[in-house]
């Protein structure tokens, strides 16, 4: 009876792993660009949420390359020419800009060897690009790919808003690939590039090119593609800042590990959503932000997988909170390669295919009232 018992539980645990993840349908699929897009990142309308924006890169070279900017309705607002085949973009806030705090978006330009970055209008009605001359030198000196940007991360540290920029080249050595940068105002009212420290470790295999930043944890994730996903320090003055805090999702995947975002609730509790990056359907999977109990950078637990409709996703990103009665507990946005858009995600969608991202229910203890 015992064998049967252990040889029923095999199967059922045999068949679970047989099963597809679960399909979450898109609530919003942006307009088509003409070119190849890569990487998505949303910018927060703190004055109206419902009115907050997705910007994506198309890359090609210049001088069709550009930053395209959609509503959550998915409609294109505006559309800024000219990057040489911008990769990766993302989004900070407060950016101090001839004296006021601006929210900007900052894209790598492959082929131009750059960094460009663009102001957000107060209101989100449009974007003007805000580029000072020192974001033309960044990788100064590398050759080759090492010399030519692709990933980028924004980090701004709590304690002092002070903002980075954490770089990744198409290519680089097993040590110290990524650069860090300090981005300010040039002195012209325009953002500028200082170079702070080089860190983090790289597997030799393929490339990185996702980029995601914890600001609330102050922690960096990269995609090492044939590999897993690194954790270090953000800030570069943290002490061990130089040192690997974790290596995760380094089993499961088919594709190359791409896009990275983070979904962060309160209490330092939340989800890191990374993409297996597959020609048919794209596969999401999420680890627990917060780590294990007691262990803060064990996230080698997954919590589940789903997949979108999504095929050969470069980039991704995720926002918690409120954007309107449409998404009311944030957003997931991932590029969609064959249809040349990016898809949004109401995360009720995702809560509600992955049953380990639901609350758990509070329970009383004996005696409680």
């Amino acid at each position: 009876m015992r064998q049967l018992a252990l040889l029923l539980a095999i199967g059922l645990v045999t068949l679970g792993a047989l099963q597809p993840p679960p399909a979450v349908t898109p609530a919003r699929l942006t307009s088509a660009l003409t070119m190849d897009p890569d990487d998505p990142a949303v910018w927060l309308n703190r004055t109206d949420p419902s009115r907050s924006l997705v910007v994506g890169t198309m890359k090609a070279a210049a001088p069709d390359g550009g930053l395209a900017v959609f509503g959550l309705d998915g409609q294109l607002r505006q559309f800024l020419k000219g990057a040489d085949r911008p990769n990766n973009v993302d989004v900070e806030y407060d950016l101090p800009l001839a004296g006021v705090p601006t929210d900007v978006a900052v894209l790598t330009e492959r082929l131009g060897r750059r960094l460009r970055a663009y102001a957000f209008a107060a209101d989100g009605s449009a974007l003007r690009d805000v580029s000072g001359d020192s974001l033309a030198h960044v990788l100064a000196g590398a050759p080759g790919n090492e010399g030519a940007p692709m990933g980028i991360g924004l980090y701004r540290r709590p304690r002092d808003g002070a903002v980075f920029a954490i770089v990744a080249p198409k290519g680089g050595p097993k040590t110290n690939y990524l650069w860090q940068y300090r981005l300010e105002d040039d002195g012209s009212g325009r953002v500028g590039a200082r170079f702070v420290r080089r860190f983090g470790d790289f597997s030799g295999s393929k490339e990185i090119e996702a980029v995601a930043v914890d600001d609330a944890l102050g922690y960096v994730y990269y995609a090492d593609e044939d590999t897993g996903i690194h954790k270090w320090d953000a800030d570069p003055d943290r002490p061990g800042a130089g040192r690997e805090l974790a290596l995760f999702a380094t089993a499961g995947y088919a594709g190359d590990r791409e896009g990275i975002g983070v979904y962060a609730r309160p209490g330092g509790t939340g989800f890191i959503v990374c993409v297996d990056q597959r020609p048919d359907q794209s596969v999401f999977h999420v680890y627990r932000r917060e780590g294990e109990p007691g262990r803060p950078h064990d996230h080698t637990r997954e919590l589940g997988t789903f997949t979108g409709g999504a095929d050969s996703t470069d980039g991704l990103d995720v926002l918690r909170g409120a954007l309107g009665p449409g998404f009311p507990e944030g957003v997931l946005v991932a590029m969609n390669s064959a249809a040349r858009n990016f898809l949004i995600f109401d995360w009720r969608a995702v809560i509600a295919a992955v049953p380990a991202l639901r609350p758990r229910p509070l329970t009383r203890r004996p005696g409680s009232r």
